[in-house]
């Protein structure tokens, strides 16, 4: 598997398609977020502008192949397991760029008195929450469910605009979470939001896994 995820990752940071959602994020972020405000309600915006960058990352790393290098990459090494290093690939830099941006909101945001310990500690569970939750969207809205490359840009957007306001849904409890945290200055990591993604991306990339076995 690591050298799967060797391939993807050198795959994707050679075709400079992570540009552009790191661009939109970096706008996102530039744009809703100010030096000085509250630092939760400025984690909670950087939590959830992640998620449509993470579900648009996992599109990229699963559609970056050509197919015949698809196919050569799974006879090696089953499509499950290739599906799995892309879908791997996709989330984890989003985590990585998250995480850079919940220090750099820490830094330069108002803490009200909460340490910096304690407002990395709420905000790095949400945009977790979130990337997990935008990983999935992105899981669900590619191949093998959707090929046509419409479809599946719109179904993306859909799918993270609902991911973001659905009740139920781990991002927009790690956001409540962080909103409520901002109104009483008080930080309370959102984990059970943050298990519940987890458990969303794991049940996700598993069905995603076993259809791509099957349909592809």
């Amino acid at each position: 598997m690591t050298a799967l995820l060797r391939y993807q990752s050198g795959l994707l940071l050679r075709s400079q398609r992570w540009l552009a959602p790191l661009l939109l994020y970096a706008a996102f972020i530039g744009v809703g977020v100010q030096a000085g405000e509250p630092v939760l309600g400025a984690l909670g915006f950087t939590a959830a502008a992640l998620l449509p960058v993470a579900a648009w990352t996992v599109r990229i790393c699963l559609t970056q192949e050509p197919p015949a290098a698809r196919s050569v990459v799974a006879a090696a090494a089953g499509r499950g397991r290739a599906h799995l290093a892309a879908l791997l690939t996709g989330a984890a830099w989003p985590v990585l760029v998250g995480t850079v941006a919940v220090l750099v909101v820490t830094a330069v945001g108002d803490r009200r008195g909460l340490t910096p310990f304690a407002a990395v500690l709420t905000g790095l569970p949400a945009a977790l929450a979130c990337a997990l939750t935008g990983a999935a969207v992105g899981a669900l809205t590619s191949r093998p469910f959707l090929r046509a490359p419409g479809w599946s840009l719109a179904a993306l957007v859909l799918g993270s605009l609902l991911a973001l306001v659905t009740t139920g849904s781990p991002a927009k409890l790690a956001m409540t979470v962080l909103v409520a945290g901002a109104r009483t200055a008080t930080a309370e990591p959102p984990w059970p939001a943050c298990a519940g993604a987890l458990l969303l991306a794991v049940a996700t990339a598993a069905l995603a896994c076993r259809a791509t076995a099957r349909l592809e």
